[in-house]
């Protein structure tokens, strides 16, 4: 190996490690305030209580018009939560989705290095305010700029695909596939491993240590090594004479239009509609265990656990191994029909081996389809406008998870699992046919 492919080799492994960590921060940072929902509505609405009332007590008070008739007072509650986290993921998600292409293009016009660090800052931010929100508006402020923080994911997969050839462009995504699922397994841990030691004191105060400190302390801490990582290894990989002067950014919602090609549009379009029902499904799981089941806590974790490893497994494994077998296409096809099955599944067995065993299938499906159309969208792309169509994509998905979650709760809480899970497999057919209409590039170049 001549040096300059050592020197080669050396930056793509320094660039893949620095987007790992940024991949698996920004999952961690979504997911680590899931298990610590119903504890965060008790904590606050008893602050508020204490003071008067405020934002939050005002929001319950709404919500509790929504309720439906014949509830008992704990599915009241459970209404509650679910709409109670699925407001504050949406406010991140829905952020994400506003400043993925922002953050994309921008990495397309001045590089990706400025733009992480930029942004990774954001993040580092946004912890900080966590560990001292007191007050219910200082966490929500901390959760805007981990949103709009988080759009970097565009930007980190942009410089993935970067340093690969487009023959291996899929296995590259698969590696960001596995950021990911690692991510998903730490963060709910992270949130109920560190909610049992509460550093809550004072709670008139607006800007304290609350009982979800040591959780914003410890992703406070991962985020900070992340930024100092990217600092001193993380080389530009988008050099100079490859930068457009592209279009000013502007929020994904006004992209869409402006991507010239068809089997882009098609992808982000194809992967909106597939994330609306999976983080629909997904965000409703706990609450059917705990239906069926009568899941505690620990038995919730580990149902995630399996969920984590197996994404792990199938994009580390799986998919990087047979994608080019395959075909990003067809794979693709393949983890929407497996997904669909596997959401029919959930919608009527009651025997915990088969929930499993959908479980499972679940997983595979999400990992089958992430990793490819994100591939497809990025092969699809020139290198002028990869940032820009990956953060339209990736913003696609960040809006899918803003609507997701509340539209399947409603229906969850209003017509039952059953017919909330066989709704997301039905819809699945929509995703389906639109990627039927996107051809399968080649990559021998």
């Amino acid at each position: 190996m001549s040096e300059t492919e050592k020197a080669a080799a050396k930056r793509k492994r320094a660039t893949f490690g620095v987007v790992f960590l940024t991949i698996f921060l920004d999952m961690v940072g979504f997911s680590v305030i899931f298990p610590l929902f119903p504890a965060m509505l008790d904590h606050y609405l008893a602050r508020e209580s204490a003071l008067g009332g405020g934002m939050l007590t005002d929001f319950v008070l709404s919500l509790q018009g929504l309720a439906f008739e014949g509830n008992s007072q704990n599915e009241a509650f459970r209404f509650e939560t679910v709409i109670f986290g699925g407001a504050l993921g949406s406010l991140y998600a829905i952020l994400q989705f506003f400043f993925a292409p922002i953050w994309g293009r921008l990495s397309d016009k001045i590089g990706r290095r400025p733009v992480l660090m930029f942004t990774l800052a954001g993040t580092c931010l946004g912890y900080g305010l966590w560990i001292f929100a007191g007050g219910f508006w200082i966490l929500v402020l901390s959760r805007i700029l981990g949103g709009m923080a988080s759009g970097n994911l565009s930007v980190a997969t942009a410089s993935i695909a970067d340093v690969t050839s487009r023959k291996s462009r899929s296995k590259g995504m698969a590696f960001v596939g596995v950021a990911f699922g690692l991510g998903f397994i730490i963060g709910p841990a992270l949130g109920g491993f560190a909610s049992q030691w509460s550093w809550g004191n004072g709670e008139d105060a607006v800007f304290g240590l609350n009982p979800f400190s040591l959780a914003a302390l410890i992703s406070f801490c991962l985020a900070l090594i992340n930024w100092l990582w990217l600092a001193f290894s993380f080389k530009e990989t988008l050099p100079k004479e490859k930068r457009g002067s592209g279009h000013e950014p502007r929020p994904a919602i006004f992209q869409l239009r402006s991507v010239k090609s068809a089997a882009v549009s098609n992808t982000c379009l194809a992967y909106l509609c597939y994330m609306i029902s999976f983080s629909g499904m997904e965000f409703t799981l706990t609450f059917l265990a705990v239906e069926r089941f009568s899941y505690d806590p620990i038995q919730i974790a580990k149902m995630f656990l399996l969920i984590g490893v197996t994404l792990i497994f199938a994009q580390g494994f799986f998919v990087r191994r047979f994608v080019g077998k395959i075909g990003e296409k067809r794979m693709a096809l393949m983890g929407i029909f497996i997904g669909l099955f596997a959401f029919a599944m959930l919608s009527s067995i009651q025997g915990e081996n088969w929930f499993f065993f959908a479980l499972f299938l679940m997983s595979t499906g999400v990992a089958f389809i992430s990793p490819t159309l994100t591939s497809l969208t990025s092969l699809y792309s020139s290198e002028q406008d990869q940032g820009f169509h990956l953060g339209v994509f990736r913003s696609s998905g960040s809006m899918a998870r803003a609507i997701g979650p509340l539209i399947a709760g409603l229906i969850y809480f209003k017509y039952g699992s059953s017919i909330a899970y066989l709704a997301g497999a039905l819809f699945l057919l929509f995703p389906a046919w639109i990627l039927f209409r996107v051809p399968q590039p080649k990559t021998n170049q």
